[in-house]
This record gives structure tokens, C-alpha cells and sequence, in this order.
């Protein structure tokens, strides 16, 4: 694959591997972050170079990449004078690796062919340990010609690459990988707190079940820290919340039924309400352990 320039927008705990990645892959980087001290690290760490606006970063850019908070954020590093479409060439394309709305992929992808640039929603599955490690998944949607063209890129991240449909299918698939999650940790942060009330030895329970049909990621890699109440393991629960917010707001215009979906956010709420904003999302239990 030719080196290319590209940028990334948004170095957070996803963004800067991410970023790194690209780098560490051969193309020449520029970066832009909200707090500038952020992207000064990025650039000592990495090379590349940093912008002060997101326009200044996207110029001559033939991939520009953009992972940050939420709808709201991303609209700020888009529109306007110093957003990125003012300063993206003809024909670049921007991929917005945000969990974010179907509404805004569309949004900004209109607003994208208004000034002949192309636009793919990615959200990413995978967590802070994924981005580190170059081994996210990655949900993309949008044309095929343009997905073929920004793919080999996106592979120096991701272990999966897959183009949905058109644009907003990749939001709507990471709304199906969020709901499923969300009910997958509630079982298991039951299924763990009725062992330890039963007298059972936790970690022996997990080692049978998880070579059974009860096996998943989360049991995996988080049933053990969830049994000894630790949970400073990346997914936040706000982060959480203000996805299972997008997923709830969508099933309301597709028709949808979530109702396991809908009790878990308002848990999610409880945890929140416990302080537990930052706790990542295996916590859960928490409520059930001290109810």
C-alpha cells in the first residue's frame, strides 16, 4: 500500500493508538485535538504534524479521520470555517470513526457531496485495548468504490473491516453490537452475584460455564475483575448511556422493541447515580452486590 496523507481528528483514549497506527504504517499524519496539549503529545510520540483548526489539519489530505464524543462534537469539527469540509480538497473522503447517529452520517455525508468529498460512517467495537493493540472491528457505511479506497487504511487498526450498506449502516450495526451488549453484561453480572451469594467459587464457576454455551467476550475478559469489584477497564458507563440514548431514540422511528434495552440504560442510570460515571461498563454488578 502507498503511503498516503492523511489526518485524524480527535486524539482521545481511541483516537491517539489509532492515529498511531497510521503513522507507525508509513502515511504522513496530521493531527487535531481540542486540547492541544493532547496533540503535542501525539507528535512527540509519533512525528506528523499538528493543526490548530480541523481545516488547517484536512488540507491536501486524501483520507481525513475523525473519532470524538458525540453528534454535537462532531458537527463542530465539520461545519464552518475552520471545520473540515472547508478544508478538505476535491474527491477526499472522510470517515468518522465516532459512535454517533444514523441522522448525522447522513447529515454530513449530504453536506459532503455538496462539495464533491465522500463520506463513510466506521464506528469501532473493540474498546481502548483494541485501538492500542490494532485490532478493532469496524463498521462501515457508505459507497463501495469509496470503502475499497479507504480500506487498506482503515486495516492498519482494525483486525475487521466490513462495508454494512449505505451510509448510517455502520451507525445502525454498532447500535445492534450496543444493545446486545448491554444485556449480555446484565446476565452476567446476575449469573455472577447469584454465585457469590450461593457460596459458590466464583472464578471455578467461570472456568466450567466459559467453555460452555454460556461463553463471551465479557465473560471472558471481564466475569473475574467483575467478582472482585474492579472496574477501571476503558468502556465508561457515560459513554454507555449516551449510546444506549442513540440506540432508544432510533428503535423509536424503526419500530424497534427494547425492552431489556431500556432497563439496562436506566441501571446504567443508577450507577451513574453511585458515581460510578467513569467505572467501565462491567459494573453493573454493583447494583446487585450492594442493593
Amino acid at each position: 500500500m502507498m503511503a498516503k496523507k492523511v489526518t485524524f481528528l480527535g486524539l482521545g483514549v481511541m483516537g491517539f493508538p489509532m492515529a498511531g497506527h497510521l503513522a507507525a504504517a508509513g502515511h504522513e499524519v496530521a493531527v487535531y485535538n481540542r486540547t492541544t496539549s493532547r496533540a503535542e503529545a501525539w507528535v512527540a510520540k509519533h512525528g506528523g504534524r499538528q493543526e490548530r483548526t480541523p481545516a488547517a489539519a484536512a488540507k491536501g489530505a486524501s483520507l481525513v479521520f475523525a473519532c470524538v464524543g458525540n453528534d454535537d462534537d462532531l458537527r463542530s469539527i465539520v461545519y464552518g470555517e475552520t471545520g473540515a469540509l472547508a478544508g478538505m480538497e476535491k474527491g477526499a473522503v472522510f470517515i468518522d470513526h465516532t459512535t454517533a447517529s444514523a441522522e448525522v452520517a447522513r447529515e454530513i455525508a449530504a453536506a459532503a457531496a455538496e462539495s464533491n468529498l465522500h463520506f463513510l460512517d466506521a464506528p469501532v467495537s473493540g474498546g481502548q485495548a483494541g485501538a492500542e493493540n490494532g485490532k478493532l472491528t469496524v463498521m462501515v457505511g457508505g459507497e463501495p468504490p469509496i470503502f475499497e479506497q479507504a480500506k487498506p487504511v482503515i486495516d492498519s487498526y482494525a483486525r475487521s473491516c466490513v462495508l454494512m450498506g449505505p451510509v448510517g449502516s455502520g451507525q445502525l450495526t454498532k447500535m445492534v453490537n450496543q444493545i446486545c451488549i448491554a444485556g449480555l453484561l446484565q446476565g452476567l453480572s446476575e449469573g455472577m452475584n447469584f454465585a457469590q451469594r450461593a457460596g459458590l467459587d466464583g472464578k471455578r464457576v467461570v472456568e466450567v460455564i466459559s467453555k460452555g454455551a454460556a461463553q463471551s467476550w465479557q465473560m471472558d475478559n471481564r466475569a473475574l475483575t467483575m467478582l472482585e469489584g474492579e472496574f477501571d477497564f476503558g468502556f465508561a458507563v457515560d459513554w454507555m448511556r449516551k449510546d444506549l440514548g442513540i440506540c432508544l431514540a432510533e428503535a423509536k422511528t424503526n419500530g424497534a422493541r427494547l425492552p431489556v434495552t431500556a432497563l439496562v440504560d436506566q441501571f446504567y442510570a443508577q450507577v451513574q447515580a453511585r458515581g460510578g460515571q467513569r467505572w467501565d461498563t462491567s459494573s453493573l454488578i454493583q447494583l446487585l452486590a450492594k442493593d
